[in-house]
């Protein structure tokens, strides 16, 4: 089978029909497959690489294998008034994560406030792409979820935390989302993955070797740093914020008891937890005065002073633009993800996306 050159550039829908179909092909029903389908193409369109369709083969292999239930029933396992807990019945973490949200916008078009903790799911990608759809709906959307430990405590020489993300979605009149979508490691461990992939060094202070010294060498690494570098007792106290959230207050596996996401074992769930929550800006205050307010903020913030041959950007600025770009010109993807591509296309007998004209 050719291997597509490096250059060229594939359309996102093309892309997003491809992925629905191998997970259809694999074993994962409608619901699953349109929501991890969904939540990759986030990842792809909007720049976050690390997080977009590489995971395909990812997903296929945690399907087959029994980790994820690709046919599963969710159901609410408790609540009261705003609060409520779904219990995801080992699902992938898209289907639940994006279940939950929906039942949070509901409940805080009723209540003002409403958060659903997530019990029995599983890897879900873009923390984003769930505090994404309340702002799409005009609400504030808040995400967490911790995985398995793969970051250095701030001074620690062994994995403990994982990258524990943190997102956070904010409506703008007029304008794409306000969109903070953080690990709270320096960086996530799949954008060790790509470095890998792509033969790059990694940045400084983002990861370390086994003895828990910072390397460049994404081969060499084995553990991230947590946020914040020579500060990163605040990116460990944030990655404690999301673990408490996703973890302690489900009732559910702490990053140092998951499972490895990478293996070897892919037929046991794992039983991570999330939780979500959303607001109606309404509930506390006119909404004419919030969306002004929101667009005063944001205009002033990008047109403050800047440093010389520095600009500034609001959380998501650089995504939009990326989104945009995307839209028209597709994307390339890199070679291992390419490969995983074709392997699959070759075990499910589908045609490869088509690429667009190369860049």
């Amino acid at each position: 089978m050719h291997e597509p050159a490096p250059d060229q550039k594939y359309a996102l829908d093309a892309l997003k029909q491809f992925c629905h179909a191998v997970l259809r092909r694999c074993g994962a029903d409608e619901a699953t497959a349109s929501a991890a389908a969904r939540a990759m193409l986030h990842g792809t369109r909007l720049g976050v690489d690390s997080h977009g369709v590489r995971l395909l083969g990812h997903y296929v292999e945690a399907i087959v294998g029994g980790r994820i239930n690709g046919t599963p029933t969710l159901k609410t396992a408790g609540g009261f008034g705003a609060a409520e807990t779904l219990d995801a019945d080992h699902a992938h973490g898209a289907l639940a994560t994006y279940t939950a949200m929906d039942r949070a916008v509901t409940n805080a078009r009723k209540f003002g406030v409403a958060a659903v903790a997530i019990r029995n799911s599983s890897h879900f990608g873009a923390a984003g792409a769930y505090a994404l759809e309340a702002a799409r709906q005009g609400l504030i959307g808040i995400a967490f979820c911790n995985s398995d430990s793969f970051v250095r405590l701030h001074g620690g020489a062994s994995r403990f935390h994982g990258t524990n993300p943190i997102a956070v979605g904010v409506p703008v009149a007029g304008q794409d989302p306000w969109l903070l979508d953080m690990a709270t490691s320096a960086i996530p461990f799949n954008r060790v993955m790509l470095y890998r992939s792509l033969e790059s060094p990694l940045p400084d202070a983002v990861a370390s070797d086994v003895h828990g010294i910072d390397t460049h060498d994404a081969q060499a690494a084995d553990m991230l740093a947590p946020l914040g570098g020579e500060y990163g007792f605040k990116g460990a106290g944030l990655a404690g914020l999301a673990e408490i959230m996703s973890a302690v207050v489900t009732g559910m596996r702490l990053s140092f008891e998951l499972a490895p996401m990478f293996g070897p074992d892919f037929t046991k769930p794992r039983q991570l937890g999330a939780f979500v929550l959303a607001m109606m800006p309404e509930a506390f205050g006119d909404r004419a005065t919030f969306d002004a307010g929101m667009t005063r903020y944001l205009e002033a913030l990008r047109t403050s002073p800047v440093r010389e041959g520095m600009g500034v950007m609001a959380p998501g600025d650089r995504e939009w633009r990326v989104a945009a770009d995307r839209d028209v010109h597709g994307v390339g993807l890199d070679p291992a993800t390419l490969q995983s591509f074709q392997a699959l296309a070759a075990r499910y007998e589908l045609a490869l996306p088509g690429s667009l004209s190369a860049a």
